[in-house]
């Protein structure tokens, strides 16, 4: 199976009627009424189950980027899982993007369901209750802008654990309290309930306090409302869980205020709503996919409440939307895009399917303030009609500016870049309306792995905007490849609506074989439009616990173009935590137009180098780039707007639509994307001249500039403006990100039990390892000569891998993150946390920000195990035989420092 997708060229498409806002011809109509306000937007879909590691991991970038408004996470010191501590936590969500964490005060425990129980039922309940007091008194004792981000969650999924029928005899099952389930009885679970609550309260009278918590919302969860009510036990937030489908969950919320309605009528709470936390949804199929969770958000934001994605793999990650440390996949992208509705209304939208799952569904909103209607979409493969109604033709005009961007699915660990232009159009409006037809014209067809995302302004100015991203790019799936040689493997079928515990797969088969002592190879026909450089990105798996790839690390295999030696690329395919799930590997090559052939085999052409490992390959994609893509532009108007800063549509001497008037202490911030770490070209167009301010993942810096620091990954740029009111064009990033010079740590000052290692895929062959160890320990990597011009802000930037892991107690693999204490000179130690990089030979970048002195500078890395939250104790003295918390930093190749802005060129491009 494969799909093409050919895109227009011209910079400026401005398009007839008859293809804008003709008779739709598409089979699904999607239909937003600009004029049906629903709400304020509310944002509740970005919320995460056990998603941030610690106050550092993921980085406060893609927290606050995604508008991550919940997470539900482990209580303090808890034994459930590595990380996620719950007093960690919380600064990281309430100061990045304002959120709650919800403590799974159950989680003080281990294994799932919980092994609580001491002595009888009645003894159990007294000792839970005394570890709930303590958790409770951790957060009385935080400072007050974080004790209010916090709601209690006392118990998780009572009818599996400690509310729960007992197992048959001679069979494993849940710890119960009385062995009874409290559906059928609910008197000890009601009583735990109330006592539960009370405790609470009387250490903590503001307490927020959340349940039943059940796996699904049960009938009997009437029964808990009613007896809540009349005990004075009611909980704050409502919470259940819906690991089912979009459609599941409106119902449910539907019937839940259906109850509300019936049984606080005559009561003071009549006429009221309880908040409602969904705090785990979605399965496995639809974690990382945006064209799934695009489904979800728009069920969620719909009902106004919040819910966090599950947590089925590992922690810290955003359930499934960050990678490595400051990066994310489509999803992340996706919930970027949803975040940016803040401060809007939400208007109606009537899907071409309601309630039904799988289907082109939206979330629409509108902002009369800056003259925008935005709408994310997605769900359905083929062509489609979106029709906006009653645009206010009085704010927006006759003629509209339209510009669609796609975020596609990278896989659950798959780098994403910014969303990508598909089209930037100015189209007349008719009778208050615009018919979009996707699948003709200038715009493709959809594709039901992606979301989409919309943004109409006025158009009767403004100038032109860069090309679309791709001037032409197909699929073709692994399984529907030609194969030659043995040991090949045809995988799945994986993910579907039927199955929605197994991964999202392409076309729901891969192909293995890629493996040691074997001789496969896939060749995909392939026909290109013309000659140039095409992007091949294969999107493929090596699972880092199996034993043939626990050896060496990535599994390597060889690419050609048509049988040619001279072509052969060898290529590292990207590690997983799971069998099946998908990251890519990107190369660029150049065909001459027509067709050819690309083959992916397990041995070089001549026969001398073989595969080591063992890979699974989903598919490849083929693209042509526009070479003026290779220039990131970010137009002001598309920023997130504060602080008095305006749009402005009624000039033609701007790229795009219009342009932003920042006066002073008006801000337009911007998440940029960067491929890789270093300084980067920035330029910031202006059109009406003024002073700006610029802040670049919260630091000031000076401008005007030419180059900055960018993390690979997410970055958070911040554009001020002055009283002299300037008018900012747009921004534009450059390719080309460099760092300074690289200090191999194998030629660094090595003591204790810290060791040089040979690492076939470090830098010269060599790294070091085993920097850390007990409290106090003396094991650290030093490297005493690191020379700079100038005193001020650099960047330090660390190439490392982690593969430590601790043995998992169920579904969940549990990696753990290193956390690395970096002194520099005299300064306390920074601490910076390096998450888990599926080998020991898989190596990643991390950069933190230092000071440094003019000449030389001495830069010592240290690990032990961080303590609990009194700063005295260690989880490893209360679980020694439990891996939950590292003694070590992680492995180091290299390290280089770069300053956070220079406009002279460092030593190397990247």
């Amino acid at each position: 199976m494969l799909a093409s997708v050919r895109f227009p060229v011209p910079r400026l498409l401005a398009l007839c009627l008859a293809t804008w806002a003709g008779t739709a011809t598409a089979a699904d109509r999607l239909t937003v009424d600009l004029a049906q306000d629903t709400g304020p937007f509310h944002g509740g879909g970005a919320g995460s189950l056990y998603g941030l590691y610690d106050a550092r991991l993921p980085s406060p970038n893609l927290v606050e980027g995604m508008g991550l408004r919940s997470v539900a996470t482990k209580a303090q010191d808890g034994l459930q899982h590595p990380g996620a501590d719950a007093l960690e936590v919380i600064r990281s969500i309430a100061t990045g993007s304002g959120g709650d964490t919800y403590i799974y005060m159950t989680d003080i425990h281990r294994g799932f369901p919980y092994g609580w129980t001491q002595g009888d039922c009645a003894q159990s309940v007294a000792h839970y209750l005394d570890e709930i007091a303590r958790q409770v008194e951790q957060v009385k004792a935080l400072p007050a802008q974080y004790r209010r981000h916090v709601v209690f969650v006392p118990f998780n999924e009572p009818e599996g654990n400690m509310f729960a029928k007992a197992a048959a005899p001679g069979q494993a099952g849940p710890d119960s309290c009385n062995g009874v389930d409290w559906r059928s009885d609910p008197s000890a679970y009601f009583d735990a309930w109330d006592r539960a609550w009370r405790r609470i309260r009387a250490i903590l009278p503001d307490a927020r306090i959340a349940g039943p918590n059940t796996s699904i919302l049960f009938d009997q969860d009437k029964g808990f409302l009613q007896h809540a009510l009349r005990a004075g036990t009611l909980p704050d937030v409502v919470t259940w869980h819906e690991l089912s489908n979009p459609a599941s969950l409106s119902r449910s919320v539907a019937r839940f205020r259906r109850w509300e309605q019936e049984l606080f009528a005559g009561t003071a709470l009549a006429g009221r709503h309880l908040r409602i936390n969904i705090d785990e949804y979605a399965f496995n199929y639809h974690t990382s996919v945006p064209g799934q969770i695009v489904q979800w958000a728009a069920a969620i934001e719909a009902a106004k409440v919040d819910a966090d994605l599950a947590y089925w793999n590992i922690d810290g990650n955003l359930s499934d939307s960050a990678v490595q440390a400051n990066r994310g996949n489509g999803q992340w992208w996706l919930l970027n895009a949803y975040a940016a509705m803040r401060g809007m209304r939400t208007v109606a939208v009537t899907p071409p399917h309601p309630g039904q799952d799988d289907s082109l569904q939206a979330v629409a909103a509108l902002d009369p303030r800056q003259t925008q209607a935005r709408v994310l979409f997605g769900g359905s493969s083929g062509p489609a009609t979106l029709a906006l109604t009653h645009i206010p033709s009085a704010s927006f005009g006759k003629q509209v500016r339209v510009v669609v961007r796609e975020v596609p699915w990278t896989g659950q660990l798959g780098d994403a870049a910014a969303p990508r232009l598909l089209a930037d159009v100015q189209v007349p409006v008719v009778a208050d309306r615009i018919d979009l037809q996707f699948g003709h014209g200038a715009l493709p067809a959809l594709n039901a792995e992606s979301a989409y995302s919309l943004v109409v302004m006025p158009g009767m100015h403004g100038g032109p905007a860069q090309p679309p991203a791709l001037r032409w790019q197909q699929r073709y799936e692994a399984e529907d490849a030609a194969h030659q040689g043995s040991g090949y493997e045809r995988h799945g079928p994986e993910g579907s609506p039927q199955a929605l515990d197994r991964f999202f797969t392409s076309g729901r088969y891969a192909v293995g074989g890629f493996a040691s002592d074997r001789d496969v190879r896939l060749d995909f026909a392939v026909a290109v439009p013309q000659d140039g450089l095409y992007d091949l990105r294969i999107l493929a798996n090596s699972f880092n616990q199996d034993p043939l790839v626990a050896a060496l690390g990535p599994t390597n295999v060889f690419v050609r173009i048509d049988g040619d030696p001279a072509s052969e690329r060898e290529v590292m395919l990207p590690l997983g935590y799971k069998p099946v799930v998908w990251d890519h590997a990107d190369l660029r090559l150049r065909l001459s137009a027509g067709r050819h052939v690309l083959g992916i085999a397990s041995a070089s052409a001549d026969g001398r180098r073989h595969t080591r490992g063992n890979a699974l390959i989903d598919r490849i994609t083929l693209s042509l780039p526009d070479p003026a893509s290779e220039t990131q532009v970010y137009e002001a108007e598309l920023a997130t707007l504060a602080g008095g800063a305006q749009a402005r549509y009624d000039r033609d001497d701007v790229s795009g639509a219009g342009a932003v008037a920042l006066p002073a202490g008006a801000t337009a911030t911007f998440w940029v994307y960067a491929a890789q770490e270093g300084v980067t070209p920035l330029s910031m167009d202006l059109a009406t001249p003024g002073a700006l301010s610029l802040a670049v993942n919260g630091r000031p810096l000076q401008t005007p500039t030419q180059a900055v620091f960018l993390l690979g990954g997410i970055n958070k740029i911040v554009v001020g403006g002055s009283a002299e009111r300037p008018v900012l064009d747009r921004l534009r990033v450059g390719p080309g990100a460099m760092l300074g010079p690289h200090y191999e740590a194998e030629q660094a000052t090595i003591v204790g039990s810290a060791h040089r290692t040979q690492a076939t895929l470090a830098s010269g062959g060599a790294a070091v390892t085993g920097i850390g160890g007990e409290p106090g320990n003396g094991n650290t990597l030093t490297f005493a000569s690191v020379m700079v011009e100038r005193a001020g802000p650099y960047m330090l930037t660390l190439r490392y891998a982690n593969d430590e892991q601790s043995k998992a107690s169920h579904y969940n693999p549990d990696p753990l993150a290193r956390i690395g204490r970096i002194r520099v000179n005299r300064a306390p130690p920074i601490l910076a946390t390096f998450p888990h990089s599926f080998h020991r030979n898989n190596w990643w970048e991390l950069s933190v920000p230092v000071e440094l002195h003019a000449g030389r500078n001495r830069i010592q890395l240290s690990g032990e195990e961080m303590p609990d939250a009194d700063g005295v104790h260690y989880i490893s003295q209360r679980a020694p035989d439990i891996l939950l918390r590292s003694r070590y930093a992680p492995d180091i190749d290299w390290i280089a420092v770069t300053p956070l802005q220079d406009d002279a060129v460092p030593p190397a491009p990247r």
